[in-house]
């Protein structure tokens, strides 16, 4: 019989990946490291280079036959079957085997990763037995998670516990087993398609930033090594051969060293005053921090830390785990006469020449038509008035406004209901009416031929005294049926309804609006999300992005989009409420988000009624729609004298509020970004 043998690229042959390559050999040499994390481009050998590692390592021994290739030299970390032999007085009969190398791809399922019940076997005998999973296989070996940031959250919790325990406990469709589960986990992701949570990314132990090699030189070499491998394997693996057995008896000198390794008090000290000056949450990062510094000591061949191996060790612990600093105290804070105001003209030498070909800003008095306040009614009674500290711009002019900058917006997700969705996506959870999806629950509403076992034969087993079985262990008939209930992430709607009114260009408050709606457009980029956009100014509302998955769109016309006139807003929420509706005859999947972003300001009806009035009836019809979810931020400025008009507006839609500082994350990892490239942003300045 005719096998066919994969030949693995060497891992010396490597060109221009040191830093990959040095986190992965170090998880070799101490799988306790919790694993490593790889950002970065496409195409730059992390695939290769984790296949390589496993080639390079030499073969384990393993008790034969055991599906958790258990070590039988070392009792504390036996499966219970291997044990029960043991137990028994039989001899664990021996193998040697490769380091196993398990793809983890990002559709895999909960059961698959863990394990889950044997059904075939149940049925047979009428007994429970466990079925092992994926973390079995890996036991001793390598986990790779290609695009690790797009596997459900659980999927990676799950993942990320076993990697720090070294055991797999599952408690499941009635199964109860824990078996061990030691793997170096190798994680790769594209930071353009999302961030994992801040939880996740530290459990990561290290994390390596890699792009492409940029020299010529290199680039050449690497398209000949590639050529000289594929023409002829087995020549190429012979002129590394040497290279690679120096490297293999390098890590295992290495491991031998390692538990001799000592640090000093000092060192310890250093590690620490790194951790407390990067911000770092909790102590996970001393203490891996620690062991990877004895770690490169032991690759060095040495049996005490250096402050080199500290820094080395620090590159490669701390960049996924800096925060940022604490803000410094409110400038309202000080006395009055001791704040000096900047010069306006020297503060934004970014400024866009839009904004400096327009007039200078004149404060505004007795405007009442620019402003849009009206002299008479009780309607308008307390409302704001532009004064001479909130400068707009002239009347009967336009202003195009510099986007400001963008920022890590919190988490913003709908409630689950349910109506069954299908569809894609990273924002919200949904029940699902496909077999996609994780199984939460089962029910006799049966489905999809997607059945759950294990609730199947719990609701048949009280009734196997006076069943007829035919030989089987169990019989099952059809009212014990029972089907799952999934659930899986979707992308949203989201239609932004945009102010573009002269009172938004008061105390610039256009720049931050447009910084807050890119930072909403980059998390809908990143979600998977389809975006409207609808702004208002002037008489009317116009639908300048009609739904789309262009967020590239979206953002150059947020560039492009113009402040002035009055504030028409009972238009803009009624042209946002049109258009969502007519969607949903498209699209009955449709999961909409409408985001306001306004001051509140009405001064311009559609209709008879009062402008504020008018606002409000329209909020009320859209409130009253249950399909339709709501969020108003709010970006009047905190003054002597402050409104709430648009807190009022959110009540009456029934909408989540914030302000338009609130929106922003509550742990900002800007640090990181300006480390490892806020992608998204660049992308969508590339393709603009």
């Amino acid at each position: 019989m005719l096998t066919y043998k994969r030949f693995i690229y060497p891992f010396t042959a490597i060109i221009g990946q040191e830093k990959m390559q040095k986190g992965l050999i170090l998880n070799a040499i101490n799988p306790r490291l919790g694993g490593i994390l790889i950002r970065g481009e496409k195409g730059t050998a992390k695939s290769t280079a984790v296949r390589a590692l496993a080639a390079l390592l030499p073969e384990i021994e393993v008790v034969a036959g055991c599906p958790y290739n258990c070590d039988p030299e070392d009792y504390n970390r036996l499966c219970l079957n291997c044990r029960e032999k043991l137990g028994r007085g039989e001899r664990l009969p021996r193998a040697r085997r490769r380091v196993p190398v398990i793809d983890l791809p990002i559709s895999a399922t909960e059961d698959r990763l863990v394990g889950s019940l044997d059904f075939e076997y149940a049925i047979k005998h009428g007994r429970p037995r466990f079925e092992p999973g994926i973390l079995a296989r890996a036991n001793r070996g390598i986990i790779y998670v290609d695009e690790v940031n797009l596997l459900d959250d659980h999927l990676v919790d799950v993942l990320l516990d076993a990697a720090a325990m070294g055991v797999n406990i599952v408690e499941r469709e009635g199964i109860s087993y824990t078996h061990p589960a030691e793997f170096i986990l190798v994680g790769t992701m594209n930071p353009e398609e999302g961030e994992l949570r801040p939880q996740l990314l530290d459990r990561f132990g290290l994390c390596v930033q890699i792009e492409g090699v940029h020299d010529p030189g290199q680039r050449v070499e690497i398209i000949k090594r590639r050529g000289a491998f594929e023409a002829d394997p087995l020549r190429f693996l012979t002129q590394w051969a040497g290279e690679e057995e120096r490297l293999r008896e390098k890590i295992l000198t290495a491991r031998q060293i390692l538990p001799r390794v000592t640090i000093r008090e000092e060192l310890l000290a250093l590690i620490a005053r790194l951790c407390v000056e990067t911000c770092t949450a909790g102590h996970r990062a001393d203490i891996i921090m620690t062991v990877t510094a004895r770690t490169i000591a032991a690759l060095a061949g040495r049996e005490e830390v250096t402050e080199a191996d500290v820094q080395e060790a620090a590159e490669l612990v701390l960049p996924h785990r800096v925060r940022e600093a604490p803000a410094p105290p409110p400038e309202q804070s000080q006395p009055p006469e001791t704040r000096e105001e900047p010069p306006q003209q020297e503060e934004n030498p970014e400024s866009t020449p839009e904004q400096a070909e327009a007039p200078p800003e004149q404060p505004r008095e007795n405007d009442g038509q620019e402003s849009g306040e009206e002299p008479h009614g009780e309607e308008h009674k307390g409302e704001p008035e532009e004064g001479e500290n909130s400068p707009a711009p002239p009347q009967g002019q336009d202003v195009v406004f510099a986007v400001g900058q963008p920022f890590a917006v919190r988490r913003i997700t709908h409630g689950r209901d349910r109506i069954l969705r299908k569809g894609s996506g990273r924002r919200s959870r949904t029940r699902t009416a496909t077999r996609a999806g994780r199984y939460v629950r089962a029910t006799a509403w049966l489905q999809n031929n997607d059945l759950a076992f294990d609730a199947t034969l719990r609701a048949a087993a009280p009734h196997q005294v006076y069943r007829e079985k035919n030989g089987m262990a169990i019989a099952i008939e059809k009212e014990d049926f029972r089907s799952k209930v999934r659930e899986k992430r979707i992308g949203n709607f989201l239609l932004f309804v945009v102010d573009a009114s002269g009172s938004m260009g008061a105390q610039q408050r256009m720049v931050e609006t447009k910084g807050a709606i890119l930072s909403l457009l980059l998390d809908a980029y990143q979600k998977r999300d389809k975006i409207g956009l609808v702004a208002f100014k002037g008489k009317t509302a116009e639908v300048l992005l009609p739904p789309t998955n262009s967020v590239e769109m979206g953002y150059k016309l947020l560039q492009e989009l113009p402040t002035g006139g009055r504030t028409p807003l009972a238009a803009g929420l009624l042209k946002a409420y049109d258009i969502i509706k007519t969607h949903f005859y498209k699209d009955p999947n449709l999961d909409p988000l409408l985001i306001l972003i306004s001051d509140g300001r009405a001064n311009v009806s559609i209709g008879e009624d009062k402008p504020l009035l008018e606002a409000r009836r329209v909020a009320e019809i859209i409130h009253n729609d249950a399909r339709i979810k709501t969020l108003v931020v709010d970006v009047e400025k905190d003054g002597l004298v402050t409104f709430g008009l648009a807190r009022e507006l959110a009540a009456a839609l029934g909408a989540e509020y914030y302000r338009i500082d609130e929106l922003k994350a509550g742990t900002l990892v800007q640090v990181v970004r300006e480390m490892q490239g806020s992608g998204a942003v660049a992308k969508l300045k590339e393709i603009c």
